[in-house]
């Protein structure tokens, strides 16, 4: 199969397509077959991994002038369909902080994304967005995680968000995993864009986790060469620690896993 990887957005995920008989290079627009219908998306690469066995979903064709046009004008009336939405919602008093609106590229279907609270009965709003655009409307509900994905912005690093960029899926991150790497509980310090723990805590917990195996916690009571003492600082990836023996700093450095 001549497989390619395929992108929606700049520095996104990426998702197998398969390109048939053409002969695509990187950054070429094309035109490809989703569940939502067809769509205009960019040729990361050319997918040189282990062979995809599953079905995957086609490269319709490259995008012309004509189909580049077609994307600005529904990328266009999307704009004006989200305020609309944002209107009839208010009328209808739901709860409900709209982020996005997008057309498919043949226009089967008008996604809105909306950030909410709670569960919101969107039915009445669905009914009215369809009866103007006759279309399919879907309107999806996302967390903040979700809202910092699709909206972007800047990380305290000074880099554009993980989520927006690099990270295709959202990974699941815990207060355990800032525990793991002996970072300060301070929400300021761990909390990221969106208001929830920083993505990026995932990344290193694993080396972190098979690193702390057999060391000490700050406070613990230990035996060294040089008596016993209490630990008052570790170095968790250099596998060392730092104790107080009798008023004396002794550096202890563990074997490797």
């Amino acid at each position: 199969m001549n497989i390619y990887n395929v992108t929606f957005k700049d520095n996104a995920k990426t998702y197998y397509f398969d390109g048939g008989l053409l002969k695509l290079k990187e950054n070429d627009k094309v035109i490809v077959d989703t569940e939502r219908g067809q769509e205009l998306a960019k040729i990361a690469s050319k997918y040189k991994g282990k062979p995809v066995t599953r079905d995957i979903k086609k490269i319709i064709k490259i995008a012309t002038e004509e189909d580049y046009n077609t994307y600005l004008e529904n990328a266009k009336d999307a704009k004006e369909a989200l305020k609309k939405a944002i209107k009839y919602a208010n009328e209808l008093k739901l709860d409900m902080k709209f982020v996005d609106a997008s057309y498919s590229f043949d226009r089967k279907v008008l996604l809105f994304s909306f950030y909410a609270n709670d569960r919101v009965d969107f039915r009445e709003l669905a009914k009215k967005l369809a009866n103007i655009y006759h279309t399919r409307i879907d309107l999806r509900q996302i967390g903040v995680r979700d809202k910092a994905q699709l909206v972007g912005g800047i990380g305290v690093c000074g880099r554009k968000l993980c989520c927006a960029s690099t990270l295709g899926n959202l990974c699941p991150v815990s207060i355990n995993m800032a525990k793991n790497q002996n970072i300060a509980l301070n929400p300021s310090k761990i909390n990221g864009a969106c208001g929830r723990l920083m993505c990026c805590l995932a990344y290193e917990n694993d080396i972190y986790e098979s690193c702390s195996y057999g060391m000490p916690e700050v406070g613990q009571t230990v035996k060294t060469k040089k008596g016993q003492g209490k630990v008052i600082s570790v170095d968790i990836l250099n596998r060392k620690y730092k104790a107080l023996v009798n008023e004396e700093l002794v550096e202890v450095v563990l074997d490797e896993k």
